[in-house]
């Protein structure tokens, strides 16, 4: 029988799911639950930061619809929550979400950052989609987490996060690497990735993690099920 993940995502994320099918092997199944997100056009960076803790409201209806299933493994797939519920915070939320599954669960940032303990990565270059505020919460994020962000960029232009673009988070993926960084970030499960992922890693010579490929790589982990997936990175490959 196939092992099966739970994933929480975002009401209004139409990334996720896509880029998760994609990346997932074989020996898995994919099962997902949107979490509401109040008042206010999804993906929008007017307004994002009240709307964010917001969908940690709608945990105790969405949950027990993916428990139902019975996953090994249940997965926050949301960077940017991390970032304003602040570091400290987190073990409560993970502790949380377990409690309501019945099963472990972990957050994609969390995730990402297991991934760098797993690759070696102590310096980091963090490339967002999100506003300048969200910006400086995920950079302050990394630093309470231990890693040194040595540049940061954000993604101009952006009016809601889910209408842009591979070619856009390729850009910003190149304009945010420098020498310094052990990896590059690409923050923002909303952001589609999944297809430029290899190419910058061989064009930058380095590491290139998401929120979507940390989380897959994390969840295979934590739920047993060991399987190599290529073309998307190092850290799925290995």
């Amino acid at each position: 029988m196939a092992t099966r993940i739970g994933v929480l995502v975002p009401a209004g994320n139409p990334t996720v799911e896509p880029e998760l099918c994609r990346m997932a092997p074989a020996s898995v199944t994919l099962h997902f639950t949107r979490l509401d997100s109040g008042e206010g056009t999804p993906g929008e960076l007017a307004g994002i930061e009240q709307r964010l803790l917001v969908y940690l409201d709608a945990l105790p209806a969405a949950v027990p619809l993916l428990a139902a299933v019975q996953p090994a493994v249940v997965v926050l797939a949301h960077t940017s929550v991390s970032y304003a519920l602040g570091f400290a915070h987190e073990p409560a939320l993970i502790d949380r979400m377990t409690k309501l599954a019945g099963c472990p669960g972990i957050t994609a940032s969390r995730a990402v950052l297991a991934a760098f303990a797993h690759l070696g990565v102590r310096r980091i270059a963090l490339a967002t989609p999100y506003s300048a505020s969200i910006e400086a919460l995920g950079a302050a994020y990394w630093k309470a987490a231990g890693l040194e962000v040595v540049a940061h960029h954000r993604l101009e232009g952006v009016t809601n996060i889910y209408e842009e673009t591979e070619a856009r988070a390729y850009a910003l993926g190149r304009a945010t690497d420098t020498r310094d960084a052990d990896a590059l970030l690409i923050s923002g499960t909303g952001l589609p990735t999944a297809g430029i992922i290899q190419r910058l890693e061989d064009e930058i010579g380095k590491p290139v993690v998401t929120g979507q490929t940390a989380a897959l790589w994390n969840a295979l982990r934590v739920a047993g099920a060991e399987a190599r997936v290529r073309g998307y990175g190092r850290l799925l490959a290995e």
